[in-house]
């Protein structure tokens, strides 16, 4: 079968790959859709970075590069392994793509999330969506029931935002600020509206995404080139600040505004992936008790997130700008996501 794997910065390539072999337990999924991460672009630019290195294998799955990317799909059944008796074949389901110890403090709380040896299916290896078929253990499949697998691609990101907004602990009376308005500040902007949380506020300053906003959910859109974010902010919530803050976008000076529009004794969540040492000013947070909170990926989101998207209260179509096949992956995938991302939020690959 063909796969796009990754071999280095830059470096992306069409193999043809073995298909993966049914296990007792596990469930061969035909991929249909799959979407292009962030975490995909960074280690096209820069890896490897969650992908393991030639020489330093990941400790679960024993692979170093190449290996075959994509995280975030959805398929059909293809094959049931020996002791899985509740799927069908040909049902629509989605795969959360993680491969984790089971065995650390993190796997026995629960948070399984933050596993000591942490991977991801289209990451760390077994497989990955931007393939014809993967095989996963029965416990990461989840059915889709009437939701097309275009749309069970997306549930990957939105349980992301889910997951940060769980962790806020944001109410339907609350006030809340998102900073960016990429794929993961939409996604967390659609999650906070499906919350029901009474007021809305993002910011961005790229006049493409700030017009994504408020179809995502957004009542408020503040470019911070042109005003004081934290005095808006406050004016907008008659003084007191934003009950929570989300901050999508990785940037010490974007955490620093977060942190100080956030209402006295709130909470700011930083959802971004750091490439950098973060600098923080511990008297924002001291002064005024502000509890910032770190959200990885999500752990038993899942089932939340599909019934989200089934009932209507987030539109997952409106994130969906393009749709390809494998073979041009590279020129209308990732080089089109890096050249032109302000006009772009997920784009579909069909492998």
């Amino acid at each position: 079968m063909k796969a796009a794997r990754f071999y280095g910065p830059g470096d992306i390539r069409i193999d043809d790959v073995p298909e993966p072999l049914i296990r007792p337990g596990t469930v061969k999924v035909e991929v249909e859709w799959c979407g292009i991460c962030g975490t995909d672009l960074h280690e096209y630019l820069e890896g490897p970075i969650f992908a393991p290195a030639a020489g330093a294998p990941h400790p679960l799955t024993g692979e170093t590069i190449p290996i075959t990317l994509g995280h975030e799909f959805a398929g059909v059944v293809h094959e049931v392994g020996e002791g899985v008796n509740d799927l069908s074949v040909g049902e629509r389901v989605v795969v959360e793509p993680y491969i984790i110890c089971g065995r650390c403090d993190a796997c026995a709380q629960g948070r399984y999330n933050v596993c000591q040896s942490l991977g991801f299916v289209g990451l760390s290896g077994y497989g990955g969506g931007f393939s014809q078929y993967v095989v996963a253990e029965r416990r990461w499949i989840h059915p889709l029931g009437d939701l097309g697998t275009d749309v069970g691609a997306l549930v990957e990101p939105l349980a992301v935002a889910y997951h940060a907004v769980r962790l806020s602990g944001a109410q339907p009376n609350h006030s809340a600020l998102v900073f960016g308005a990429g794929p993961i500040g939409l996604v967390t902007t659609a999650a906070l509206r499906a919350a029901g949380v009474e007021q809305i506020i993002v910011v961005e300053p790229a006049d493409v995404r700030k017009a994504k906003a408020p179809g995502a959910g957004a009542d408020h859109v503040i470019d911070p080139t042109g005003t004081d974010v934290v005095a808006e902010v406050l004016e907008l919530t008659s003084g007191r600040g934003a009950d929570v803050s989300f901050e999508c976008a990785g940037i010490d000076a974007v955490l620093k505004a977060a942190i100080n529009s956030t209402r006295a004794g709130g909470t700011c969540v930083n959802v971004a992936i750091w490439g950098h040492e973060a600098s923080v000013a511990m008297n924002d947070l001291v002064f005024r008790e502000i509890r910032l909170l770190g959200s990885l990926a999500y752990a038993n989101d899942h089932p939340a997130t599909i019934e989200m998207i089934a009932s209507g209260k987030v539109d997952p179509y409106q994130f969906i700008t393009g749709r390809i096949g494998l073979d041009d992956i590279v020129a209308n995938g990732f080089d089109e996501l890096i050249n032109n991302k302000e006009e772009n939020v997920k784009i579909l690959v069909h492998p």
